[in-house]
């Protein structure tokens, strides 16, 4: 499964073109998952690629509770959204 997550800065104001916090996150990410990051107009859009057994309730949850941790509990997940299944 291929989904986009938006995830935005919820105190404090964004740091345009900055990839520190997209960078933590990532790091937070499963191992597993094919991940790509880019910044867009503060916030963070990061793509993820996993297995097709993987739904996208399943990312979502994964996703929030990795916005727990202290060092990006400042940012928040915006949307989920599924880009295609997977297949070529």
């Amino acid at each position: 499964m291929l989904v986009e997550l938006t995830i935005r800065r919820t105190a404090g104001d964004p740091l345009p073109n900055s990839p520190v916090d997209g960078i933590r996150i990532l790091a937070l990410l499963p191992r597993k998952w094919r991940k790509d990051l880019k910044n867009v107009t503060g916030d963070i859009a990061i793509r993820v690629q996993t297995d097709e057994e993987t739904t996208d309730a399943q990312i979502r949850a994964e996703v929030t509770q990795i916005l727990t941790n202290p060092e990006v509990s400042d940012w928040e997940l915006v949307t989920c959204r599924t880009l295609t299944n997977g297949r070529p």
